[in-house]
């Protein structure tokens, strides 16, 4: 099993910068893929970004193309999410996802999210 744990959220005004950390442990292994999403109040979760763990080749939403940058560290089990010119419409939850997939069309295992807010 994998278990994520997100890290890094919290209040900024617009402009401003967060970056978020997840944390996978257990059978690190399997996993291909890992990304993040976000889900704003009264929204579907969407997607937001990805990135290979073995290439690191990345893709990312229109919505945050060119703002966001998603990155990794394999040695520390660990993707980043650095979140940069920071828009209120960015206020949601963040979670990470892995899929065992280099394709993914779902993911395997969920963190417990993180808030971000962004303030006008």
């Amino acid at each position: 099993q994998v278990q994520l744990v997100e890290s890094g959220g919290g209040s900024v005004q617009a402009g401003g910068s967060l970056r978020l950390s997840c944390a996978a442990s257990g059978r690190t292994v399997s996993i291909r893929t890992m990304g993040w999403f976000r889900q704003a109040p009264g929204k579907e979760r969407e997607f937001v970004a990805r990135i290979s763990w073995s290439g690191g080749t990345t893709y990312y939403a229109d919505s945050v193309k060119g703002r966001f940058t998603i990155s990794r560290d394999n040695a520390k089990n660990t993707v980043y999410l650095q979140m940069n010119s920071l828009k209120p419409e960015d206020t949601a939850v963040y979670y990470c996802a892995a899929s065992r997939s280099i394709f993914p069309s779902t993911y395997d295992y969920w963190g417990q999210g993180t808030q971000v807010t962004v303030s006008s």
